[in-house]
């Protein structure tokens, strides 16, 4: 873009491929390609001393030297617990996500030409619609490490939906089936005039393509041994692994295309050769192809239940998706036949026209806030839906004779267009029962529209009790039980002295649009209270990140 109106980026930060888009002066969403002129990147890390190589490079390295490259650490965000090490050096799943980025926007500085005050600062990322608040807080700090600025971070399934409805143009309610290298997500989402609503989403962030190349690799073994009549098994030598797994998403691909396609195994001196035809891939993934299609009858039940019983159309997102099992299961399974629509580009493009309305809204809140006082939203700032369409239009053909372009209508609308999505995991915290066992209070639930606020009260367990520990939990289900819950993390109170038991404590949860999480606690006896942006036990805070971003950034990229 011109002065006068910031371009934001759209990041589809994905399992086993990265892409970056922009909108042009066309109003139309661009992949931009990298240095190697492909238009998704492989996320894969190479850590050679001070180097850090993304992408193919990395991705072939693995075959020779796989202690030494990272790759789907996606899967990993959020998780406390795991760290990848490398030549005495340790690096967690934010540390190499954002290599990634890094060697992303890079190459699209360079391709682009973009220098001084034109390189890219502004950034929407996308995750999985089913990630949580540790895995979102996560993804943004990995942005952040790579000197971003993290507009939002938007669910998969709703940029894809952002690009469809833009090109569509038609009232409906789709069914968005993500199915990438590393994740799924099954989402609906009803498209109107200036809206953009989703309704439930669900899935599994380990569930992706990937695993369908596991299950090719764990073929190829056994062959290996029926073949050579060997105990060896060739998964135990990590270079041959990594060869298998490379073959094995060469092979998806070609029976893509193909009744059959050849492998070659070779392990302890000795060669096999194998043949995989599409029929037996099909039979020994079947089960992971069920498993999508048991997600998605969850979600329509959870749709059924907020009165949502239909759908128009069902939108097949990710490369994944490309295998005709894929169609042909989904196709049967509702009787009505799917739409590929540009399953590896159009998460990022959507993150892109994302970007583009949040920056338009900025410029049309600065040039009406002066006039429009007394119209602020719920959640501070500007209320556009409270201004007139008209001086909303005038705003805009200001910013139009500003940036030198004509704004198209469909980018116009962007501006008005509601987009509402939905907490993927139901937040609650921890309490006892009146027989003293722990149980889980839902406060905020699941599929409930996001932001969204709730508080419940709750009593202190004992007499001259000193203070409480708000622990925070996360839930694939509302389930009161404790261990069908991941742990988010803790918040503190202190209480004053001499309290009675069961004395007043309230707990308020509200969650941002991005699923940014605030608790606040307060003793309703002495007035007490704790009113924090919640930071997760799984992630970095704001002080360790830029800490750890300058030591970073001594890194080499590319």
């Amino acid at each position: 873009m011109s002065d006068g109106l910031k371009r934001v980026y759209g990041i589809d930060l994905g399992t086993t491929y990265s892409a970056i888009a922009y909108v042009d002066e066309h109003g139309k969403p661009v992949i931009v390609p990298n240095q190697e002129s492909e238009r998704i990147t492989p996320s894969v890390v190479l850590f050679d001393g001070d180097n850090v190589i993304v992408g193919n490079t990395a991705k072939e390295s693995a075959k020779v030297e796989p202690h030494r490259v990272a790759q789907r650490i996606k899967q990993a965000m959020g998780d406390p617990n795991f760290v990848f090490e490398c030549e005495g050096q340790v690096y967690s799943p934010e540390d190499i996500s954002s290599f990634i980025l890094r060697k992303v926007v890079g190459d699209a500085e360079i391709a682009l030409g973009l220098e001084g005050d034109d390189k890219i600062t502004d950034v929407v990322i996308t995750c999985p619609a089913y990630f949580g608040t540790d895995e979102r807080e996560a993804t943004a700090n990995a942005g952040r490490l790579a000197g971003l600025n993290v507009r939002a971070i938007l669910n998969e399934p709703t940029a894809a939906a952002i690009a469809y409805g833009l090109e569509q143009g038609e009232d409906q309610t789709v069914l968005v089936y993500d199915l990438g290298g590393g994740t799924f997500d099954v989402t609906m989402i009803e498209i109107k005039d200036r809206l953009i609503r989703v309704i439930c989403t669900g899935g599994d962030h380990r569930l992706g393509g990937a695993l369908w190349d596991e299950a090719i690799v764990f073929h190829l073994a056994d062959e290996f041994k029926n073949q050579t009549n060997l105990e060896a098994d060739p998964m135990d030598d990590p270079e041959v692994l990594n060869d298998l797994f490379l073959q094995a998403e060469r092979g998806k691909k070609t029976l893509t295309q193909r009744d059959k396609a050849p492998f070659r195994v070779t392990h302890a001196g000795q060669q096999a050769r194998v043949e995989l035809e599409r029929a037996k891939f099909e039979e020994i993934t079947k089960h992971l192809l069920d498993r999508t299609i048991e997600l998605t009858h969850d979600m329509l039940n959870d749709a059924k239940a907020k009165g949502h019983t239909a759908f128009d159309k069902i939108i097949l997102v990710g490369g994944a998706t490309r295998m005709p099992q894929v169609r042909d299961r989904i196709a049967g399974e509702f009787n009505l036949e799917p739409e590929s629509f540009d399953p590896d580009e159009s998460v990022a493009k959507g993150a892109a026209l994302f970007g583009l309305k949040e920056s338009l809204q900025d410029e049309v809140r600065d040039i009406l806030t002066p006039t429009n006082p007394d119209a602020e939203g719920e959640y501070g700032g500007l209320d556009l839906a409270a201004v007139s369409p008209e001086e909303v239009a005038a705003a805009l053909d200001k910013i139009e004779r500003e940036i030198g372009f004509t704004l198209t209508g469909p980018v116009r609308e962007l501006v008005n267009t509601q987009i509402v999505n939905v907490l993927s995991k139901s937040l609650g915290v921890v309490a006892r029962d009146q027989n003293g066992k722990e149980i889980v209070v839902t406060i905020l639930p699941r599929n409930g529209e996001v932001p969204m606020s709730s508080q419940t009260d709750f009593g202190t367990d004992t007499e001259n009790q000193m203070g409480v520990d708000i622990r925070v939990m996360a839930g694939e289900r509302d389930s009161p039980q404790p261990e069908d819950c991941k742990d988010v993390g803790t918040a503190q109170l202190s209480l004053p002295g001499g309290l009675p038991s069961r004395s007043p404590v309230r707990v308020k949860f509200t969650i941002s649009r991005d699923g940014r999480l605030s608790v606040t606690a307060t003793d309703l006896t002495g007035g007490g209270q704790i009113d924090v942006d919640f930071e997760t036990e799984a992630v970095m805070g704001a002080g360790e990140v830029e800490e750890r971003s300058t030591a970073l950034r001594l890194l080499n990229v590319s």
